[in-house]
């Protein structure tokens, strides 16, 4: 960790020409209200996305955006939905004007914040409809009436079955970073929501994602009405401001590497991207043992410890963050200077997100890459996707730094979590077994998927069949002569 005095050094910002255009908010025909809330945002000057954005959103037109996070796709939609909305002569105070997607409630929350800090001025009302939060108090909330909604689309699906979210008055639709959204498995969901809002003639639709894949494109063509095509391509973002380095080593020196490289840079804050759950809390209690204040965020962490996490992330409270590729997909800090990808990614799009969370808002930042035996076979995807080779630095042997931790035991805690939260089909089996009195002993082979051993009946052997003798029917005719003579005295 740097000393104090060098994590004062001021941050090397890139020319503003080559991240700011030269054109200012002040030059669209917005209402005063919006401009008021840009200045108090301190945005003056438009990114690239916001000034090729802008122009054509102001017009009601549909747009789809490709831009990284970081690169103000966020106000340029927010300006859009704030002054379509002031604009409308036809407004039902009951219903919401604006519906925002995003893939996570993190997400969600940093669209919120800036949104309030933005529209401060408009009077609109503004809400976010997130799982993880008291159910009541939204629908509440939606029931007295708001302007604009900003969620995650099963939270807000859930509302819509309940008749409490009401599409008709839909007059504006935004997706961010559509490509994650399918990549977490919202396909059907989004299919869904969209399918229940005004025709896309009827309402304006904005969809940004970091990149532009076939099933980004596809719900352009379903659900969009002719959108204009603006891309911030992936290599322009990334270049710029972005120092890149690999590192080849093999698995069992990638801790030792990552001590020494923590120890040798100027780094003000981290974001350590590692690909699995399991392997965030072990690096996690790695670091803390070796004496490096690091806290560890994955996806399926309570909601109020993730937002908790986050916000101490953001004050430098914590200046180490481990977190998986979905949970960092909330993480919007301008002052990450060094992210650190100590698993290369298994999709190389995510490389894009990853290294996006440094270098943002024309800052210069670091990604520090390590290639091991492992996960090596994704590099070449990815330097593809990139179109030019990663630059690769041969560590010193003075770079490897001893783990003084020792073993760390992670306890499979998540599993025994969501199965006590979640009853699996076998324990729904079993339980079912159990009201009906049939229920089995479960210690045998096959036992989780309903097969039981088999019963003191089914297992004693069949007696074996006998052909018809020939005194069988001499007894059959006698029983049936004795049958008759009974039911005949019965009958007098």
């Amino acid at each position: 960790m740097p000393d104090e005095s060098e994590s004062q050094i001021p941050v090397q910002r890139a020319e503003k020409p080559k991240f700011l255009t030269r054109i200012r908010f002040d030059e669209f025909n917005l209402p005063t209200e919006i401009i008021s809330g840009l200045k108090d945002a301190g945005f003056t000057f438009c990114t690239p996305i916001q000034a090729e954005t802008l122009p054509v959103s102001l017009t009601n037109r549909d747009v789809a955006g490709q831009a990284q996070t970081g690169t103000g796709k966020t106000a340029a939609f927010l300006v859009t939905v704030f002054s379509r909305i002031l604009s409308l002569h036809e407004h039902m105070p009951d219903t919401p004007s604006a519906l925002i997607v995003a893939p996570t409630r993190e997400l969600a929350l940093q669209i919120y914040e800036e949104a309030m800090l933005i529209g401060r001025h408009t009077g609109l009302r503004i809400t976010q409809v997130v799982g993880g939060v008291d159910y009541q108090k939204q629908a509440e909330i939606l029931r007295r009436g708001v302007d604009i909604i900003i969620c995650t689309p099963g939270r807000i699906i859930d509302y819509f079955k309940q008749g409490i979210f009401k599409t008709k008055g839909i007059k504006l639709l935004v997706i961010d970073e559509a490509d994650r959204l399918l990549d977490l498995g919202f396909a059907k969901d989004m299919r869904y929501l969209l399918s229940k809002l005004p025709h896309y003639e009827k309402r304006q639709s904005m969809l940004f994602s970091a990149t532009l894949s076939f099933r980004v494109m596809e719900l352009t063509y379903e659900y969009m009405n002719l959108p204009e095509f603006i891309s911030i391509t992936p290599e322009e973002v990334t270049v710029e401001g972005v120092e890149q380095s690999l590192f080849h080593v093999g698995s069992d020196e990638k801790l030792q590497l990552l001590l020494g490289l923590l120890k040798r840079e100027n780094w003000i804050r981290v974001l350590i991207f590692v690909n699995t759950k399991t392997g965030v809390n072990w690096l996690t209690s790695k670091l803390k043992g070796n004496r490096w204040p690091a806290e560890g965020i994955t996806g399926d962490l309570p909601q109020r410890k993730r937002f908790n996490l986050m916000g101490r992330f953001k004050d430098g409270s914590i200046k180490i963050l481990v977190a998986t590729d979905v949970a960092s997909r909330g993480i919007h800090v301008e002052d990450i200077s060094h992210v650190i990808n100590y698993d290369l990614p298994q999709d190389a799009e995510n490389y894009i997100h990853r290294i996006g969370r440094t270098a943002r808002a024309g800052k210069a930042g670091r990604a520090l890459s390590i290639a091991c035996e492992r996960y090596v076979f994704h590099l070449e995807p990815l330097e593809e996707m990139l179109g030019y080779k990663i630059p690769v630095v041969w560590p010193e042997n003075d770079w490897f730094i001893e783990d003084k931790a020792g073993p760390v035991f992670i306890a499979p805690r998540d599993r025994k979590r969501r199965s006590a939260q979640r009853p699996t089909h076998a324990k729904k089996y079993h339980a079912r077994q159990k009201v009906s009195g049939k229920a089995r002993k479960s210690s045998y082979p096959g036992a989780l998927f309903g097969f039981g051993p088999p019963s003191e009946k089914e297992s004693r052997p069949a007696p074996p069949a006998h052909k018809n003798q020939p005194g069988d029917r001499k007894k059959k005719s006698r029983f049936n002569k004795k049958n008759s003579v009974a039911q005949k005295h019965k009958t007098s």
